[in-house]
C-alpha cells in the first residue's frame, strides 16, 4: 500500500469481473484509488485513511447465508460511500433495508428516469430526464434504508439510484464503470469531486517524482538486477528504476527465443546504447526449445516458461556482485487478480510475473514500482520518463510470447513462421496507419494444414489466423473492421513471403470481459 500522499479512495472489491474498471475511470480523472477483497478491508482501514469508499458489484446474493458484506466501520467514518450493484444490495441491507431473490432479472442495456435532483446525477438532465445504463442484477431491492430517497427508477428497478444526502451515502443498481453506461464516468466524477469534494490530485508527474524518492529509499545504496521480458512494462520499469539510482541497477535480458522478429535486437538497442543501462543479455532460445519439444498442453507450456525463466534469470543474478533486490514490471490488474475476492493467491500465475512472490530459494527483495498502475498509465508514464511514444504504444505481449500463439508443439521452424508471419502482418497495419487504432494485432499458427494450389503446384501447408481487436480497457474487446484491401494485403504477402503457410484467415470473435489473448 502506498503513503497517503494523495486523496485517496477505498474500492471494496465483492468479486465483480469489472472491478477494475472502476479504478480506471477514477484514475482518469486524477483521483488515487486501491482496490481492496471485502474481506481485508478492515484490517487496513485505518492506515488507508480513504476519502471516500466504494462497494463494487459481485456475483454473491445479499439475501443468502454467508453472503459478503461491507465492514460496519466503512458506515461510520464520516465519508461519502457509494454502492454499485451488489455495493447497492449489500448497502441496503446493511442499514435496514431489504432484498429478495426470485424476482424478474435485468440484464443488459436499461434506461433509468431521474426522479430528482442529487448532486449525484449533476449534468444528466432534469427531474423527468431519461439515461441509458447498463443493469446485470437477478436480485431486486424491496425496501430502502431510513433516510435514502429514490433519485432515479427503471421499469426492472425501483430503487435504481438511491441517496442519503445527509449522510452522503449513495447506491446504484446498475454498472457506471463501463462504457456500456454512456456517461457513467460522469457519475462516478460526480461522486468523487462533487460530492467527496476531492481535487483530483494524481498526476504522472507527480507519481514519477514520488516514486524515484520512494526507490531510492528502499534500496539505500543497495544493488538491483531487473528482469527483462522485451515487454513495455519491465522496461518502463528499468528506466525509471535507473533515473532513480543509477548504475546500482543491472538489467538481465532472457532472450526467450519466442519473441518478435527483431524483437530482441530492439530491446538490447535501447537499453544499451540510448539510455546506456548496465544490460546482461543471455539467448536462452535452445534451453527454452529444449524445454518445450512435445508439449501440447497451453497451461504447461506457460509453467514451462515461467519455471525456466526464474532458472535461468536466478543464474545470471547469481553473477551480478551484491545484489539485494528484483525489480519486475508487475502491473495493478497483475496484483488483482493473483489476490482476488474469493479468497487466496489465485491458482494461475500470469506469464512469469512472480506476483505472489519469488521462490523460497530466491532472498532477493522485490522493487515494483508499477504494481499502482494500469497498462494505458504504464504507456503514459514512459512517455513522462521519455521513452518514444512508438516503442510505450507498441500493441501488448503476453510473457510467454509466441508459445501461445502457436496451439500445439512448439518447434524452432513453427517460431521462425509466426515470426516472420506476424512481422508482415504489423508491417501493413503501420503502413495503413491502423496500428494505432487497433489495441492488439497478431498471428496465430494454427495446428491445421490444408491442400492448395500455389501456381502448378499443389501445396500441402499451414492455415495463418490474424486477429485485431479494439478495446477501451483491456478488459474488454471486439474485433478491427478491417478493411478488405488491407486484410488483402495482408494475405497476399504472407502467402507470397511465408513459406509454409498456402491460407490465411481472419478472426471476427469478441471477447466478453476476461481475457482477450489467443488461448
Amino acid at each position: 500500500m502506498s503513503a497517503p500522499t494523495h486523496e485517496r479512495v477505498l474500492i471494496v472489491d465483492f468479486g465483480s469481473q469489472v472491478t477494475q474498471l472502476i479504478a480506471r475511470r477514477l484514475r482518469e480523472s486524477g483521483v488515487f484509488c486501491e482496490i481492496h477483497p471485502y474481506d481485508k478491508v478492515d484490517a487496513m482501514l485505518d492506515a488507508f485513511a480513504p476519502k471516500a469508499v466504494i462497494l463494487s458489484g459481485g456475483p454473491a446474493s445479499v439475501h443468502e447465508a454467508q453472503s459478503p458484506s461491507a465492514p460496519q466501520r466503512i458506515f461510520e467514518l464520516g465519508v461519502p460511500v457509494l454502492g454499485i450493484c451488489y455495493g447497492e444490495m449489500t448497502l441496503c441491507a446493511q442499514l435496514g433495508g431489504a432484498v429478495e431473490g426470485g424476482h424478474a432479472r435485468e440484464f443488459g442495456r436499461a434506461e433509468i428516469r431521474i426522479e430528482r435532483e442529487s448532486p449525484l446525477l449533476a449534468g444528466l438532465g432534469e427531474v423527468g430526464a431519461r439515461e441509458t445504463v447498463w443493469m446485470s442484477h437477478g436480485d431486486k431491492i424491496t425496501a430502502i434504508p431510513e433516510g435514502f430517497a429514490v433519485v432515479a427508477a427503471s421499469e426492472g428497478s425501483p430503487y435504481a439510484v438511491i441517496a442519503d444526502e445527509g449522510r452522503r451515502f449513495y447506491g446504484i443498481q446498475f454498472h457506471p464503470e463501463v462504457a456500456h453506461t454512456p456517461r457513467g464516468a460522469l457519475m462516478l466524477r460526480n461522486f468523487t469531486h462533487k460530492i467527496a469534494g476531492l481535487t483530483g490530485d494524481w498526476t504522472m508527474a507527480s507519481f514519477r517524482q514520488e516514486m524515484v524518492a520512494k526507490i531510492r529509499a528502499q534500496v539505500g545504496k543497495g544493488r538491483v538486477i531487473c528482469g527483462l521480458s522485451g515487454g513495455v512494462d519491465s522496461s518502463v520499469a528499468a528506466v525509471l528504476i535507473h533515473e532513480a539510482i543509477g548504475e546500482q541497477l543491472t538489467c538481465v535480458f532472457v532472450d526467450t527465443g519466442l519473441l518478435r522478429h527483431n524483437e530482441a535486437d530492439q530491446v538490447v538497442t535501447l537499453f544499451r546504447d540510448h539510455y546506456n543501462i548496465p544490460l546482461v543479455h543471455v539467448d536462452a532460445s535452445k534451453e527454452f526449445l529444449g524445454e518445450l519439444a512435445g508439449v501440447s498442453d497451453p497451461e504447461t507450456k506457460r509453467k514451462i516458461i515461467g519455471r525456466v525463466f526464474i532458472e535461468i534469470f536466478d543464474r545470471e543474478a547469481s553473477m551480478v556482485d551484491g545484489a539485494e533486490f528484483l525489480a519486475q514490471g508487475t502491473l495493478y490488474p497483475d496484483v488483482i487478480e493473483s489476490v482476488s475476492a474469493s479468497g487466496g493467491p489465485s491458482a494461475v500465475i500470469k506469464s512469469h510475473h512472480n506476483v505472489g512472490g519469488l521462490p523460497d530459494y530466491m532472498k532477493l527483495k522485490l522493487v515494483e514500482p508499477l504494481r499502482e498502475l494500469f497498462k494505458d498509465e504504464v504507456r503514459a508514464l514512459g512517455v513522462e520518463l521519455g521513452l518514444a511514444p512508438a516503442f510505450v504504444g507498441r500493441h501488448p505481449f503476453p510473457g510467454p510470447g509466441l508459445a501461445i500463439r502457436i496451439p500445439g508443439e512448439i518447434t524452432r521452424e513453427k517460431v521462425a513462421v509466426l515470426q516472420q508471419a506476424d512481422a508482415i502482418y504489423l508491417d501493413e497495419i503501420r503502413k495503413a496507419g491502423l496500428y494505432d487504432k487497433i489495441w492488439q494485432a497478431f498471428a496465430v499458427l494454427l495446428p491445421v494444414k490444408t491442400v492448395g494450389v500455389m501456381g502448378d503446384a499443389r501445396t500441402y501447408e499451414d492455415v495463418l489466423a490474424l486477429r485485431a481487436v479494439t478495446s477501451t480497457d483491456g478488459m474488454t474487446a471486439d474485433f478491427f473492421e478491417f478493411p478488405w484491401d488491407v486484410l488483402g494485403r495482408c494475405a497476399t504477402r504472407i502467402i507470397n513471403e511465408v513459406k509454409g503457410v498456402n491460407r490465411v484467415v481472419y478472426d471476427v470473435t469478441s471477447k466478453p470481459p476476461g481475457t482477450i489473448e489467443w488461448e
